[in-house]
């Protein structure tokens, strides 16, 4: 496991500091704000710490505030319902006193079903792609100096985008995107941590799907861009140290929102999640 996904691990694994309440460490990935995913993965994680023998099956949550990326988390961890086969779980995360997220989480037995699912969408294969960090670093002279850094530093999800966005220089395309993606270095065999770790990687550009068709990216002047909401279903058990097809859409925008969806399928064509989530995408009126 490479020192980078090593860093995520620690970062997921959450400190007890109360009966159901947790402490998280905050990461700076060089954004505004806390990055999304990393509350999600964590709350996730929360949640499960209270949970036995059964496993996340969806996640809808809340962004109230943006979090400081050099502040801790508090979780709280509600029980709502422990039923036959089916357990529910509201998770608060505060920071500095005032909620950030709220969220709420499902859990389920084992058990076997009826069973379909779409075709995976043809994609490249992720090796005939490049990374987004090989990307940043054959631009890294044209990325201004404050963020160049962050930019390009190593990560321990590693990205490979379908068909890449010149950050710099964004220019409209249809509201459809793929990017193929996995953690950096073997995993331990634990299922949470899997899940908790698809839940960070599934913030990463699918806010900017929203975007593509009007050209323009988080880096542009007067943009305010931030996720609204984040909601993520687990079909089937996968791997998130192998590759996976990240493949989204976005069929609306109105209101200063963008609303964008996505499933995630593996290498040999399953379909183990699907995402949905509205983002603000407002362009800031200059004041006179």
């Amino acid at each position: 496991m490479l020192d980078v996904t090593r860093k995520l691990v620690e970062l997921l694994d959450l400190a007890p500091i109360g009966d159901d309440h947790f402490q998280g460490e905050s990461e700076d990935l060089g954004f505004p704000a806390v990055f999304g995913g990393q509350v999600l993965g964590q709350a996730l994680m929360a949640a499960s710490r209270t949970i036995e023998d059964r496993a996340a099956h969806s996640l809808h949550a809340y962004f109230l505030r943006p979090g400081h990326p050099e502040l801790p988390i508090d979780y709280e961890v509600q029980r709502v319902r422990d039923g036959g086969t089916f357990s529910v779980r509201r998770v608060i995360a505060r920071q500095a006193g005032k909620e950030i997220l709220t969220g709420s989480m499902s859990f389920q037995v084992e058990e076997d079903g009826f069973d379909h699912q779409d075709t995976m969408p043809y994609a490249p294969g992720f090796d005939t792609l490049k990374s987004e960090h090989t990307l940043s670093l054959m631009m890294k002279q044209y990325i201004p100096e404050h963020l160049r850094d962050k930019l390009t530093r190593e990560r321990p999800i590693e990205i490979r985008p379908v068909a890449p966005v010149n950050p710099l220089k964004p220019e409209p395309r249809p509201p459809h995107k793929q990017a193929w993606f996995r953690a950096q270095g073997d995993l331990p065999d634990d299922p949470v941590l899997h899940r908790c770790l698809l839940a960070y990687s599934s913030d990463f550009g699918l806010l900017g799907t929203s975007l593509n068709p009007h050209g323009v990216n988080f880096m542009n002047r007067g943009m305010q861009v931030a996720s609204l909401d984040h909601a993520i279903w687990f079909h089937r058990d996968f791997r998130i140290d192998d590759w996976l097809l990240y493949d989204t859409d976005s069929p609306s925008a109105s209101g200063g929102r963008g609303f964008n969806r996505g499933n995630i399928f593996n290498r040999d064509g399953v379909m183990v999640a699907s995402t949905a989530q509205e983002a603000l995408i407002r362009r800031r009126r200059d004041k006179k």
